[in-house]
């Protein structure tokens, strides 16, 4: 199995998920997806975040509530369009 550093939703460094990652249906630690983005088999985003470029604006948005500055936060997103979830 592959073992990935990031969650394949968002770009967030798995290591530093304090959940250990997402949550499968049965639930088994996803080894793929953070907790933030994955639970029990499921997307936690909004029904409206589809696409890559969805999800960029959606993780700027939530960076910016939790603090983070607003170019550290295009930064931390510019990688999403490359994650497995959004190669279609």
């Amino acid at each position: 199995m592959h073992t990935y550093q990031f969650c394949q939703s968002c770009g967030y460094p798995l290591k530093k998920d304090k959940q250990g990652g997402g949550t499968e249906r049965d639930g088994s630690i996803s080894p793929k997806y953070c907790s933030m983005c994955y639970e029990k088999g499921v997307f936690l985003t909004p029904p409206e975040v589809d696409t890559a470029e969805k999800m960029q604006v959606f993780c700027q948005q939530e960076m910016r509530k939790a603090g983070m500055n607003r170019i550290f936060a295009w930064l931390a997103t510019r990688s999403i369009p490359s994650l497995e979830r959004w190669k279609t």
